[in-house]
């Protein structure tokens, strides 16, 4: 990890660069996948699975024989942890449910706003270097809750073309239908375009590398929506003398195995925590499966020394992380201070994993500074708010001549005329 000593705030905004590849390039590779299964169809998500997942598909519809196949392969521990993290996820995102109120804003003027459930939305679960079987629960519950009457999913097969049984598991679970075996930019093209063999959706949701995103954000041009740009993982850790070394490691290590493009900061006051943190690093490293992947993400990555702990704050806002973790004294007061981050994690003892997996909070969240704007998944994200608006005769006559001056004002005198031919009748 690259280590930087008290940087000035006039160069924080090359700091906070993340490692993608530029826009254009990847672009450039995605918008022809995208031109071929829109015109082509099931043809060209075919060769699309022979090319970049190395395996002929014949039938991308999940049948109901694999889905029991998966089932009787994950382990009971598995099940057990599944169901408790889905129980925890319900009840935080229905409790996201608000009930209509009606605003009288004049006598006789009612107006209201009500949640209506988007019809049909398309889940994306990455499957590729690691099975994201949670990232189901994180979509797929909130899209029940809210009422989606169509719900999708793709995800990659692997090298015998199958998609794995966690994943279908949970998916089954979750009471989704039409599973289906493609990914990368061809799955999101077919489920922003429709196929012959998978329907259109209306909105588009999960996270993904960065051919992904970029796939998502151009059929975003399109007219389909998407939750948001969720591209490679990436956390920021503040720290102080309070802080375990050993904690802190743990934690930039858990984001660093997502990928070798995902980026890991630690900012810290405390100038001996440079070397404590990298030694807990080096010697948890060594025992970790994807330590290639990992140390090539921590490349990218960067240790942070600053003067106090609202310089620290202040460099996490402008940073604006995906995941924040406060491991500091009154984690809690600091925690005030944050405005621009995707999901934040208080205290010593609140991992990042756990809100990846079980606490309920969703883990579907905007990256590469997206924070600054864009929230992470929630129930808010399955619905359209609609208004609506009933005036009485009386209310009409309340609020009438307001209308017709300010309609005459911007001499729109058909939208007077819709108020004036009431007023005398």
């Amino acid at each position: 990890m690259q280590v930087i000593k008290y940087p000035t705030r006039a160069t924080w905004n090359d700091i906070i660069q993340r490692p993608t590849q530029s826009l254009e390039t990847i672009e450039q590779k995605v918008i022809p996948v995208l031109q071929e299964v829109k015109s082509r169809g099931d043809e060209a998500l075919k060769y699309y699975s022979k090319l970049f997942d190395g395996v002929e598909i014949d039938s991308f519809l999940v049948t109901k024989e694999e889905i029991n196949k998966a089932v009787n392969l994950v382990s009971e521990d598995l099940k057990e942890a599944i169901s408790i993290a889905r129980k925890n996820i319900h009840t935080f995102h229905q409790q996201q449910q608000s009930a209509v109120e009606i605003t009288e804003t004049m006598p006789g003027v009612q107006c209201w706003r009500k949640s209506v459930a988007i019809e049909k939305v398309g889940l994306y679960i990455p499957g590729g270097s690691a099975p994201l079987f949670s990232t189901v629960l994180m979509l797929a519950v909130p899209a029940q809750i809210a009422g989606c009457s169509e719900i999708i999913l793709c995800s990659p097969p692997d090298k015998t073309g199958s998609i794995h049984p966690a994943i279908l598991y949970t998916a089954d679970l979750c009471g989704i239908k039409k599973i289906f075996k493609v990914g990368g930019a061809q799955a999101i093209a077919a489920m922003a375009y429709g196929t012959e063999s998978i329907p259109q959706v209306y909105k588009i949701f999960g996270p993904g590398n960065q051919y992904v995103t970029a796939a998502k954000q151009l059929v975003n041009k399109d007219g389909i929506a998407i939750d948001m740009p969720a591209g490679p993982s990436e956390v920021l850790v503040i720290g102080d003398d309070e802080s375990r070394p050993d904690f802190i490691a743990a934690d930039l290590l858990a984001q660093a195995e997502h990928g070798a493009d995902s980026q890991v900061i630690f900012v810290t006051t405390e100038e001996a925590y440079l070397n404590l943190v990298h030694f807990a690093i080096d010697q948890q490293l060594k025992n970790l499966p994807r330590k290639e992947v990992t140390a090539k993400a921590l490349e990218n990555s960067k240790m942070i020394l600053v003067n106090d702990i609202e310089e620290a704050i202040a460099f996490s806002n402008a940073y604006a992380p995906e995941h924040l973790i406060l491991q500091t004294r009154n984690a809690e007061e600091l925690a005030e201070k944050v405005i621009n981050a995707g999901s934040v994690f208080i205290g010593h003892y609140t991992p990042e994993s756990v809100g990846d997996y079980a606490s309920g909070t969703n883990h579907t969240l905007p990256t590469n500074g997206f924070a600054r704007a864009y929230s992470g998944v929630s129930l808010d994200s399955f619905v359209k708010k609609i208004t609506f608006q009933k005036i009485s005769k009386e209310g009409l006559q309340n609020i009438g001549k307001a209308v017709e001056v300010m309609a005459a004002n911007e001499e729109l005198d058909a939208h007077k005329n819709a108020v004036s031919i009431r007023l005398k009748d």
